[in-house]
């Protein structure tokens, strides 16, 4: 299952040439039809990719298209994407624009092969898994776009980490390629989370145990880049190598890169009651957790979405609260 390219209609002859070498590189867009076999849901797929509404690298426009902007290995590049009855029509602008195209399929979810899950094992995961037929596991395969919003994540409110990273980003992204809706900025390359000063981290709330794991993860962003192509188990051993990121970072950050299907968040402050609740109407922990989804392996992420989405609503909550961050006045 790949993207399709479509064929883009220009004017012919020697006027248009010279327009066309005069045009910047954003104002030509690549164009392709992406025509799974499957059911795809793609705003629920990527929803795991955006860091809240406010999210800069992400927009729902008004007629439902979804806009991404991203750094890729050519440089940056805006995505649109549109649900068709044929399938998810894709534009692309920037200098990246080939590589986000070619990139969509695992974006949204191709390598997922979600048949093999056996719902049938808890009746709330069987109708959940019915109710969600398109939601697929997607692989971003763009290491430091998941890992350093995982970073801000450890042990905050969520809502906090979710600030953290917009501030940052609209403050030290690039402006997203072509017709992108206003204020979308592509997420800063690893060098400028590296070299961020003190004074940034604190006015976005960002301690320095957060900010020094950030620094150096992105100081062999490279090594970590390349792991992307490696198998999951060695890639996750390399992550855990950087002081300051653990299980659940990497769990956190395999899921959208890795498009790892059976990521786990332990120490999570509320996943594991939501599993016990949903699975059998008790709170858990961690461990009560882990023996709870362990039949889904290796599909336990994938129990994790559909309740997340199905049954976090009705799932009390208790327990201690993470510490709210506190900007720099």
């Amino acid at each position: 299952m790949t993207a399709e390219p479509l064929p883009l209609a220009r004017p012919a002859g020697p006027a248009a040439d010279r327009a066309d070498a005069d045009r910047p590189d954003d104002a030509a867009p690549r164009e392709a039809l992406y025509a799974p076999d499957h059911p795809l849901d793609v705003r629920r797929t990527t929803a795991l990719l955006r860091r809240g509404a406010a999210d800069p690298a992400w927009r729902v426009a008004p007629d439902g298209a979804l806009w991404q902007a991203t750094l890729t290995p050519a440089g940056p590049a805006t995505r649109r994407l549109e649900t068709t009855r044929h399938g998810v029509r894709v534009h692309a602008w920037g200098p990246g624009a080939e590589h986000a195209v070619a990139g969509v399929p695992d974006l949204l979810g191709a390598r997922d092969a979600s048949h093999g899950l056996p719902a049938h094992l808890h009746p709330l995961v069987h109708a959940a898994h019915r109710r969600l037929p398109g939601l697929r596991v997607p692989r971003s395969a763009n290491l430091v776009e998941s890992l350093v919003p995982a970073i801000l994540e450890q042990r905050v409110v969520g809502l906090d980490a979710k600030a953290s990273w917009c501030r940052l980003v609209r403050r030290h992204g690039l402006p997203a390629p072509g017709p992108a809706p206003e204020g979308m900025r592509v997420p800063p390359p690893a060098a400028t989370w590296r070299d961020l000063p003190v004074w940034e981290w604190r006015a976005a709330g960002v301690e320095e145990a957060r900010a020094g794991t950030v620094r150096r993860a992105m100081a062999v962003a490279d090594r970590l880049q390349e792991a992307v192509d490696l198998p999951v188990a060695e890639a996750r051993r390399r992550l855990l190598t950087v002081r300051g990121i653990g299980e659940w970072t990497v769990a956190e950050t395999a899921c959208r890169v890795l498009g790892d299907t059976d990521a786990v968040s332990v120490g999570d402050y509320h996943l594991a009651h939501l599993v016990g609740w949903a699975l059998t109407g008790e709170r858990t922990d961690d461990p009560g957790m882990v023996r709870l989804l362990e039949p889904w392996r290796p599909h336990r992420h994938r129990v994790v979405r559909l309740l997340e989405i199905t049954a976090a609503a009705r799932a009390p909550r208790f327990g201690p609260r993470s510490p709210r961050a506190r900007p720099l006045r």
